[in-house]
């Protein structure tokens, strides 16, 4: 990690410190046994799991007994109270009462609190230190104390927590306890459950259940929650004022597309508590503080010993503060580091400020921050988009960009994201080997923003046909325009050619617009739309007259729309397949198509604004009908066309007849097209006898 970015997360670090939005606390912290670290709730996910419910006895101060359910019967020994809903009648006796667990017999209080489920269970549950994060609240907000029993590697303790007491025999107890020292926590569940079994405290038979365990995104155990000194940054998680105002910014965001905004203000509003953000790991960028040593070589963590900036970054564990010799390191009286380094995220959250070189080149910043776009997946919108915010907001008070362009996964074919620890990942070398840079980069560019893309090779297949087609068609076009030069566009004054010039009008405002709301995708779908039907449909249609066939003026306006048109779509296309529009482009401009402006409407060099697609729609429809029929009928395209009757409406046809001849000569037309007024559109083709034989066809 470079040196600027190591100083810049150091930096931010020292002014939350000094604002108060960065602080240490020593308190239940979800951790991984397997990496013995940390972890935030950004970095958590639900799996499902087998498990079992187990019913434990408690017994009442009368005699008698109350029975809890529970999936984690090995934290009995961590148990501090009973609690159930202040509502439900079947407790409310209990409350202010205390029962005595089973195995150890101490004395636990009930209390009332508002998350207790009366349908979960038996409604009463124990309340561990710590099971789960619902603990984590019961604790703190009913005040109870803490009474640990797994320790950091995953195992329990050497020796039972204080508060565990025996009721008649205090051998029993650490009888007991010897029996779980140092087991797993899966282990000390089977023990449990044969000490409750042979103690008569479990009732029944466990009952099989599935259920959501919290995992460490990167973990193969379940999480636990020890008690730790970290530090955390201020998210909103225990602040309603930070909470509102990171809701606030999230809807003066542009997200693309919008509703992923949904995610954002999700995952603000559950959020439980704090960022975070110390790690127990080797690698990444040090919390920049030192700590005073007491008399006998213990850390004073309120007696902070703080860099200046201007040394920044800094290393406490090989570096000294001012003031301090290296031998004075973790001796009494000394100073020691701070052992930890800062979450990932921590740093890769202020990528904007880093980028733009905050704090080192102050006329760059002043020039790009905040910048414009975020392009990122959906699945850390809850992390490095939420974490930038915050530390946008915090230290600028402000977006660190306008826009969030959000995409999704790519999917193997059974639909699973593709990932390098699932092992299904295909690398692309041999994909563009196989089918083209264009090919495997249409495929990539026809997944909509914020939706998940399956790996699909017949789609690149697609996209190799669109360019050998964009090559072909540019071949054709440029081929009839030949030595004669482009016309300019004032010669477009055939009906047909201004029609087809509308569309494309119409094009260039959807692209641009599917593009302003950073939809590709759209744009690539109706570019590639109007560009399969320019190809089938007009320059078929046109093909003739531009080689002259109806006359100079004709064939001008022919070939000066082909230019137009050309000119245009290898622009729109520009961004999806860029190469083969590059090499077109060199064909017959100079300079990169990628340096050339984005196309306009003044680009069309005629005013279209009064002009309609109705008589290249019409021309295409009835051109549609002949091909259709010679294919049904097995005869050559080529092959000529006895009589057309063209069923429609008067308006229809006055539109058809501006384009008739183009019409006559693309589909080998040699005798009469006739009217015939219907309300539905309907063409009858009468193809030119072979062997003696009529054909007639109706296509609609």
């Amino acid at each position: 990690m470079g040196e600027r970015a190591r100083r810049a997360s150091q930096r931010a670090f020292l002014r939350m410190l000094a604002r108060g939005e960065a602080y240490q606390s020593e308190a239940p912290t979800l951790w991984d046994v397997d990496f013995r670290t940390a972890v935030a709730q950004a970095e958590l996910e639900d799996r499902e799991m087998p498990g079992a419910y187990h019913t434990v006895r408690f017994a009442k101060p009368d005699g008698g007994y109350v029975n809890i359910e529970t999936t984690r019967p090995e934290l009995l020994p961590a148990c501090v109270a009973l609690v159930a809903h202040p509502d439900d009648e079947r407790y409310q006796p209990l409350f202010g009462t205390t029962v005595t667990t089973p195995l150890f017999d101490v004395e636990v209080p009930v209390k009332a609190h508002p998350l207790a489920d009366p349908e979960k269970g038996s409604g009463i549950a124990m309340i561990c230190t710590f099971g789960d994060l619902t603990d984590v609240i019961w604790w703190r907000e009913l005040e109870l104390p803490v009474r640990s029993i797994v320790q950091r590697d995953g195992r329990i303790s050497a020796t039972p927590p204080a508060g565990i007491v025996a009721g008649s025999d205090p051998s029993d107890v650490f009888e007991r306890w010897a029996r779980l020292s140092g087991k797993t926590v899966k282990q000390a569940q089977r023990v449990i459950v044969e000490m409750l079994t042979e103690s008569g405290d479990l009732i029944g038979e466990p009952k099989a259940i599935t259920h959501a365990v919290k995992f460490y995104e990167k973990g193969d155990r379940p999480l636990e929650i020890v008690t730790t000194r970290q530090w955390y940054f201020r998210n909103g998680g225990r602040d309603p004022e930070l909470r509102t105002a990171l809701l606030a910014r999230g809807r003066e965001l542009d997200w693309h597309p919008e509703y992923m905004r949904a995610r954002y203000e999700s995952w603000v509003e559950g959020l439980n508590g704090d960022w975070l953000v110390s790690r127990q790991r080797f690698f990444g960028v040090p919390v920049p503080t030192w700590y005073r040593l007491d008399g006998e070589g213990r850390p004073i963590h309120d007696e902070l010993l703080i860099p200046d900036e201007a040394i920044l970054p800094i290393d406490p564990s090989s570096e000294v503060p001012e003031g301090f010799t290296a031998e004075q390191r973790g001796v009494p009286y000394g100073f020691t580091g701070d052992p930890d380094v800062m979450d990932t995220w921590a740093t890769s959250s202020l990528t904007p400020q880093i980028a733009a070189g905050w704090g080192d080149d102050a006329d760059l910043f002043a020039l790009v921050y905040p910048m414009h776009l975020r392009p990122q997946a959906h699945e850390i919108i809850r992390t490095w988009l939420f974490s930038t915010v915050v530390r946008a907001h915090l230290e600028f008070g402000g977006l660190p960009w306008q826009h969030a362009a959000i995409s999704g996964w790519v999917l193997d074919p059974d639909r699973k994201k593709m990932s390098k620890s699932k092992g299904n990942v295909v690398t692309p070398l041999g994909l563009l080997e196989q089918y083209g840079s264009d090919a495997v980069r249409y495929w990539s560019a026809s997944g909509r923003p914020g939706t998940d893309t399956t790996f699909d090779e017949g789609q690149m297949k697609v996209g190799r046909r669109l360019a050998t087609k964009i090559l072909n068609a540019s071949k054709f076009a440029l081929g009839v325009i030949g030595d004669v030069g482009i016309p300019a566009p004032t010669a477009i004054v055939n009906p047909l050619d201004l029609a087809m010039l509308a569309g494309l009008h119409d094009l260039v405002v959807t692209a641009s617009d599917a593009f302003q709301r950073y939809d590709y995708a759209r744009a690539l779908d109706c570019t590639e739309h109007f560009f399969w039907s320019f190809c089938d449909d007009y320059i078929e249609l046109v093909k003739q007259r531009a080689y002259g066939t109806l006359g100079d003026a004709e064939a001008a306006s022919a070939r000066a729309a082909l230019a137009v048109a050309l000119s245009v779509l290898l622009r729109l296309f520009a961004p999806h397949v860029p190469f083969v529009t590059e090499e077109v482009w060199s064909w017959w401009h100079a300079g990169s198509v990628h340096r050339s402006t984005w196309p306009t409407s003044t680009d069309l060099g005629v005013d279209v604004s009064h002009t309609t697609l109705a008589t290249y729609e019409m021309a295409s429809e009835v051109l549609g009908a002949i091909r259709k029929a010679k294919s049904e009928a097995k005869r050559s395209m080529r092959a000529e066309v006895a009589r057309v009757v063209v069923h429609c409406t008067d308006a229809q046809w006055q539109t058809l007849e501006l384009g008739l001849a183009d019409v006559r000569l693309a589909g080998g037309i040699t005798g009469p097209v006739e009217f015939a007024p219907g309300d539905d559109l309907l063409v009858e083709v009468e193809l030119v006898s072979e062997a003696a034989v009529d054909t007639v066809v109706e296509a609609s």
